[in-house]
């Protein structure tokens, strides 16, 4: 009797698991919408392009990225939100819009509640850039030159980690500069280089170009250690103690997704991430590659909002 007990409790288990297995296994079958709320060519754009390509190549299914820049990330929030929670839909979550979601004022969404965990891909520097025909070949330069004369630094919005990473600036060095506020850091960064501002923050990845190409100079990481890619630009922090900020890459999916599916995209995913090749090509944008589990990333987003909570308050950025 006993047998016969637990035989059926387990065939009751297996039809009840196998919609949800099915399902996992059919997945993904038509495209995915990654979503990010920044511009092409900034650094989200460019790291969800790489990992669009990488999954490409797994499961033969096209991974559209969908830019959607403007009021720090928050109007690519408020889309990912308003698709089906399948699993073919995702977003890009990042620390500038993590920053904007405590900041901004009139934020209709809850980031711990409404968007689940998939992978934290990896986090990156900060570079501040200024246009070289001010003269500022140092950090010391810069602080000593806004202390005499007016200067406006342009970041990827308000609220967004760039503008965060001057308020930071201006705060511990007694400067005063006018904040100019994009829609994202590629137009930040070309109004730096027509002298339309005089600096700007951007993530390694979208600085990169510009440092190499002469177009701007780089003063400084926001990082406390230098970066391997530009071991020559030092850590703000060497000028200014105390200095700290940094931007990370994360996948989420709108809450409701099924569990399923987001252990199968998180595995692939930090499979991807963690691979020779492929972490070297992250690692070549500046990416300190993490990989983390859904877990880790759940843990990672928490110590985040308690820090950045305590940043904003200290910064005095509410709005």
């Amino acid at each position: 009797m006993r047998a016969f007990k637990f035989m059926a409790v387990t065939i009751i288990a297996a039809v009840l698991a196998a919609p949800a297995a099915r399902a996992a296994q059919a997945y993904p079958d038509k495209p995915i919408r990654l979503i990010i709320g920044s511009a092409p060519g900034s650094g989200p754009d460019i790291i969800s392009r790489l990992v669009a390509d990488r999954l490409y190549q797994s499961w033969s299914q096209r991974i559209v990225v969908d830019s959607r820049p403007g009021a720090a990330g928050a109007i690519s929030a408020d889309l990912a939100l308003r698709a089906n929670p399948d699993g073919h839909t995702w977003m890009m979550l990042t620390s500038q819009l993590f920053v904007a979601s405590q900041v901004l004022a009139g934020i209709k969404f809850d980031l711990a509640k409404d968007f689940q965990s998939i992978s934290l891909i990896g986090t990156v520097p900060f570079v501040l850039l200024v246009n070289p025909q001010i003269g500022a070949k140092s950090l010391k330069e810069l602080i000593a030159l806004a202390k005499k004369t007016p200067l406006r630094y342009g970041s990827a919005g308000t609220g967004a980690s760039e503008h965060l990473s001057g308020v930071l600036f201006t705060r511990l060095t007694g400067t005063d500069m006018l904040h100019v506020p994009y829609k994202g850091v590629a137009q930040a960064i070309a109004d730096t280089i027509a002298r339309e501002v005089h600096l700007t923050y951007a993530v390694l990845p979208a600085a990169r170009p510009h440092i190499e190409g002469g177009r701007l100079r780089a003063l400084g990481v926001t990082t406390p250690k230098r970066a391997p890619l530009i071991p020559d630009v030092p850590s703000i922090s060497e000028a200014v103690p105390g200095y700290a900020m940094f931007g990370w890459y994360s996948l989420v999916a709108p809450t409701g997704t099924p569990n399923a599916i987001l252990n199968q995209v998180s595995v692939e995913v930090v499979k991807a991430v963690k691979e020779p090749a492929f972490g070297d090509r992250l690692k070549s944008l500046g990416i300190d590659i993490v990989g983390g589990t859904r877990a880790e990333l759940d843990r990672w987003r928490s110590d985040e909002h308690k820090r950045i909570s305590e940043l904003v308050k200290v910064a005095g950025v509410k709005q």
